[in-house]
């Protein structure tokens, strides 16, 4: 099959992007004829490795430079002469329908972050993939036909992106608490700090560990530095490869607002912490409905709290906890996937 993934750039740290560089590598190790199409970055050399031909078209959303990446678009498509399209961003879907008469391909699109006002626009493609049963029902909402959406549930266990080997655990201070993710409200930090602020008032021994970056990095920093335990709680920046704070970890904590579908969810199961999060978006799914981690309402740091300190005062419970977050494991790897999309690629094909 010849397919093109179309995104805006290939760079680190954006969930949309780790998505669509582990199908294109996977899809190109499976034999498929796989291409990527945007403004370039940090993966490219790894798409390189993997066989993947890159297209370097930068999509800044200025009308001229629009204009030059359609027409740049129409000769590549031209060229490449691809079966499917498959786009994970919205200026990415906007050009591919723009690009439609230089060669008939089918358009499918991923749909990641429903909340966003101008995410109705991937509802153009000929199949609408949604990362979560969640990211679903809120397109169907908004007006996208049933008909076009299917569900394929994020997948990172054995991503191309990672070594195959496991790093060594990172040396944290234990009872370890962590967090990895973007630094900025819909991720919930803020709450999370004043959680750890009502535990460790009530525990001495507890760290929090705060791995990502982010524009909110120091209003974060202020917080915790407020909150009366800032020599308790660590910040350690943006990491390629999060895995090694994760397996040095007791506990996983994610207070998001907002969630289509954490890959980093599938990491910290991986990797065997324990799981509180947030019962929001595709947040269950990610730890089957439940039955991997401990689910509480949004913005409630005292939910959040009260949770972590049964799971710190409990031995059996940490342990049982993190048997439990290993569990069904294999439906959340890259290749389950990369096999589900491949599916919905030939459902449009022969539709």
């Amino acid at each position: 099959m010849r397919i093109i993934h179309f995104l805006n750039h290939t760079r680190r740290s954006n969930g949309h992007v780790h998505v669509a560089i582990d199908l294109a590598c996977a899809q190109a190790k499976m034999g498929h004829e796989v291409a990527v199409i945007s403004a370039g970055g940090d993966f490219d050399p790894l798409l390189a490795r993997y066989g993947v031909r890159h297209v370097i078209i930068e999509q800044r959303r200025t009308p001229w430079n629009l204009v030059r990446a359609t027409l740049a678009l129409r000769r590549a498509v031209a060229e490449l002469k691809p079966e499917i399209i498959h786009a994970h961003m919205m200026t990415s879907t906007l050009l591919a329908i723009f690009a439609r008469s230089a060669a008939p391909f089918k358009l499918i699109t991923t749909v990641h972050n429903e909340f966003d006002r101008g995410a109705i626009i991937m509802a153009l493609g000929d199949r609408v993939i949604a990362v979560s049963d969640s990211v679903r029902d809120s397109m169907a909402s908004r007006g996208t036909p049933r008909a076009k959406l299917r569900v394929v549930l994020n997948g990172t266990i054995g991503s191309p992106r990672l070594s195959e080997k496991q790093p060594e655990a990172e040396p944290l201070v234990h009872p370890a608490i962590t967090f990895v993710g973007g630094l900025h409200p819909r991720k919930g930090v803020d709450d999370l700090i004043e959680a750890f602020k009502l535990v460790a008032a009530a525990e001495p021994s507890p760290r929090l560990n705060i791995v990502g970056a982010g524009p909110h990095k120091g209003e974060y920093e202020k917080l915790a530095a407020q909150s009366g335990y800032g020599d308790r709680i660590s910040f350690f920046g943006y990491q390629a490869d999060p895995r090694r704070f994760l397996l040095g970890s007791d506990i996983f904590v994610l207070a998001s607002h907002a969630d289509p579908a954490p890959l980093v969810l599938a990491e910290a199961r991986d990797c065997g912490c324990a799981i509180v999060a947030t019962e929001v978006g595709g947040i269950p799914e990610m730890l089957d409905r439940g039955k991997a981690g401990i689910l509480v309402p949004p913005k409630r740091p005292d939910r959040i709290a009260e949770e972590l300190l049964k799971i710190l005062r409990d031995s059996s419970l940490l342990k049982d906890l993190r048997a439990r977050s290993r569990e069904n494991l294999a439906y959340f790897t890259v290749q389950r996937a990369c096999d589900e999309c491949l599916a919905i690629y030939r459902e449009a094909l022969t539709a």
